[in-house]
């Protein structure tokens, strides 16, 4: 007897091993992938673009101006606030911008946190505008304290008048160039996500937003006119919002690509960003730009008519062309057009508009009887001396955070 596996018994035939189905062509078996395969499963360039320029597309920014500088504001209106509501009301005003001015250059600041102190602010600071009885009457505290700003490229020397409006639209400009900021800052970084492609796109709309509400309803109501070349002249406050309504919509042109919508739509969408930004800029612009990195001033120095970007972009171009001939001649041998399709240039959907914004509405601590307790006719007789004209303020102190990856600058 033979031990099972040894052998077999003696006469019998031997016996074959059985041959290995082969797999239906229903059914598929496993194979090893070819060199040929490995090279055919790699990605398009224009898919590898795709990803690049998602994560890259809204670098290419120029730099943010400077935050306008203001002279410290005591609110303590010694005499005049007659009840301690009243007292306490200034107290509030002073500590809650003081932190609002803190929090501008504030690198760990978020737009919750933003938000919280402006509306605070805003809401004490309506009580020196607004009339409490829904009237058109003017508040009487409107004129009783002097304010103190700079313009972002006029230096430090500041303008004064003694008008809440004018702090209202000044603190408000400086909350719309600090959203500028921020998107800018999150698009500096190495590895932006999608959720803060978002942050960045819904920031460049508020700060077009506050903009716009600056300029139809409160810069209008100043008494002193906007001289020109301000910061709250009507020219300037529509390059920032066209620009910002622009640079948002650059990441809604980044996110099409990244989604591989149709090329129409992303050609349409590129051609009305354009729109913005010719809009954003007057006649001569190459010139101006050489003039502008010659000219000293405050801020960032930057020379936008030779920077890296415009330098990078010719050559940037050319090598993407000659990588997509090369290597279409040898891997994916698709037919290229004799001529480039029309495309539809007019954007049906997907344009950015500023998110509407309101100034808060008055805090619940201003009360007709609050609003009485200031007595005007207590005040020093002193009180409406002006400001010396050489006084310069303080520039707020900005944080020096440079961008994680090649980044170019927008003026705003």
């Amino acid at each position: 007897m033979l031990t099972p596996g040894r052998g077999t018994p003696p006469g019998s035939r031997s016996r074959q091993p059985r041959a290995r189905r082969r797999p239906s062509p229903a059914q598929p078996g496993p194979a090893l992938p070819s060199r040929r395969d490995n090279q055919t499963r790699r990605a398009p360039p224009s898919e590898i673009w795709r990803k690049q320029h998602y994560r890259k597309k809204m670098t290419h920014w120029f730099h943010r101006n400077p935050l306008k500088a203001t002279a410290p504001v005591s609110f303590n209106f010694y005499g005049v606030a007659t009840t301690p509501a009243a007292t306490k009301v200034c107290n509030d005003l002073r500590l809650s911008r003081t932190r609002l001015l803190e929090l501008f250059t504030d690198s760990s600041c978020n737009p919750e946190m933003m938000k919280n102190a402006t509306d605070l602010y805003f809401s004490l600071l309506q009580g020196f505008i607004l009339s409490l009885d829904d009237s058109s009457q003017e508040c009487k505290l409107r004129y009783i304290q002097n304010f103190k700003w700079t313009d972002t490229l006029q230096g430090q020397v500041p303008s004064a008048q003694q008008d809440a409006v004018f702090e209202l639209v000044s603190m408000g400009f400086n909350v719309a160039l600090w959203y500028t900021k921020y998107a800018s800052r999150l698009a500096g970084k190495e590895d932006i996500t999608e959720d803060e492609a978002k942050d960045v796109h819904r920031s460049l709309k508020i700060a077009a937003g506050i903009f716009k509400h600056l300029k139809e309803s409160h810069i209008p109501k100043l008494i002193t006119p906007v001289e020109k070349g301000r910061d709250l002249e009507a020219r300037l406050i529509d390059s920032y919002i066209i620009q910002c309504q622009a640079e948002a919509q650059e990441v809604t042109i980044a996110r099409a690509i990244e989604l591989k919508h149709n090329p129409g739509l992303i050609a349409a969408l590129a051609y009305e960003t354009a729109n913005f930004y010719q809009k954003a800029v007057f006649a001569k612009a190459e010139a101006l730009c050489k003039e502008y990195g010659e000219t000293k001033g405050p801020g960032t120095t930057a020379k936008p008519s030779g920077h890296l970007f415009f330098r990078k972009l010719g050559s940037l171009i050319k090598n993407t062309l000659e990588k997509c001939q090369r290597e279409n001649g040898f891997i994916y041998f698709q037919k290229v057009p004799a001529e480039a399709p029309q495309l539809e240039l007019k954007a049906n959907y997907g344009l950015v508009e500023p998110v509407p914004f309101e100034f808060p509405a008055l805090n619940a601590h201003w009360t007709p009887e609050t609003l009485a307790a200031f007595d005007l006719t207590k005040r020093p007789k002193d009180d409406t001396a002006k400001p010396k004209p050489d006084e310069e303020v303080k520039p707020l102190k900005e944080p020096d955070i440079k961008p994680q990856k090649d980044s170019g600058c927008q003026i705003s």
